[in-house]
């Protein structure tokens, strides 16, 4: 019943709405904080302890971290208050102060590799490399072994940021089209490895159909697969322009690939090639990083880190990306 969301003594709260943001909830309101402190309230119906779990705490509003204040310092008896956070500077020092501390880390890559050859998902080179990719993240390495065409995407998307590095400022925001729509494919495609592997999970599901994947094109680019109209512009539904949750949703995804690639060319700098996560790239990473000046990948990764930032904290995604794109590296010795 937990794994399926319907146990009626584990209450979830998650970022709901257009910036993807914890409100205070409430009345004529997206689900909140007060909801969830009202649904504590209640008595237990199967045991006799609740769990309450708020997914990206850290994307909480103020009102919202003040209405918990109370709940946190004086919570109802047996119940547990889980809070995850990937940034707890950005909550506020009252709710850090009433609660304990429990840091999760990245699984090993060994780790990692041992769990996609027991599910059975990925050959022992496919495992190896989705290990290093991923980063230490197991549950995103299952979902790009289930849909490989997402790798693809992925490496799309990095050898294009690559590639702007020997482009004039015009030529780069003119890529921010084509960058967006893929990453917004690539969002649609993990959410849906997602929501296929939870609904396999429950009980008595029928079992449906997939369409087969689409081919790349002539050129070995996943060109216009379903989801992208011609010209690179993100397909949601005919007439209909991508909401501002689903835009920045995708820039979310290329700014996670954008950090990984900055710090992979900032290993390449250094020649410290055994380090880096995609050595796909490994040929295109170490040209860059004799092209450009020492540190610059260094520095692009601080603005990146910034930038993802700009984006928790509501910023335009079309603006930061811009911005992103003209500060990128540009090569100063001719390929």
């Amino acid at each position: 019943m937990v794994d399926h969301g319907n146990h009626p003594d584990v209450h979830r709260l998650d970022p709901e709405g257009a910036g993807a943001m914890v409100g205070i909830g409430g009345p004529s309101r997206p689900r909140g904080v007060r909801d969830l402190v009202a649904e504590l309230a209640l008595m237990p119906v199967e045991g006799g302890h609740r769990v309450a779990v708020i997914s990206d705490a850290h994307r909480m509003t103020e009102d919202a971290q003040s209405a918990l204040l109370k709940t946190l310092e004086e919570p109802p008896s047996d119940t547990t208050l889980i809070l995850l956070a990937d940034d707890e500077e950005r909550l506020l020092p009252t709710v850090r102060s009433r609660c304990a501390r429990v840091r999760l880390g990245t699984v090993g890559s060994r780790d990692i590799e041992q769990l996609l050859h027991d599910l059975g998902v990925a050959d022992a080179p496919t495992a190896a490399r989705l290990a290093r990719l991923t980063g230490g993240r197991p549950g995103l390495a299952v979902t790009f072994a289930s849909v490989p065409e997402a790798v693809t995407l992925r490496g799309e998307i990095a050898r294009t940021l690559l590639d702007l590095t020997d482009q004039d400022p015009q030529a780069r925001l003119a890529a921010s089209r084509e960058l967006m729509a893929r990453a917004t494919q690539l969002a649609t495609l993990l959410a849906s490895a997602r929501d296929e592997a939870s609904a396999a999970s429950r009980p008595g599901r029928s079992t449906a159909t997939k369409d087969p994947a689409p081919e790349p094109s002539a050129d070995g680019r996943a060109g216009d697969r379903q989801g992208v109209r011609e010209g690179g512009e993100p397909e949601s539904s005919p007439g209909r322009k991508a909401s501002a949750s689903e835009r920045r949703r995708a820039l979310v995804l290329v700014l996670d690939i954008w950090l990984d690639l900055a710090r992979d060319l900032a290993l390449a700098e250094r020649d410290a090639t055994g380090m880096i996560r995609d050595m796909a790239l490994l040929e295109e990473l170490t040209a860059v990083g004799a092209r450009i000046e020492r540190g610059a990948a260094d520095s692009a990764l601080e603005r990146l880190v910034r930038a993802r930032e700009l984006i928790d904290a509501n910023v335009s995604p079309e603006l930061v990306l811009d911005v992103a794109l003209l500060q990128w590296p540009r090569a100063t010795v001719a390929a």
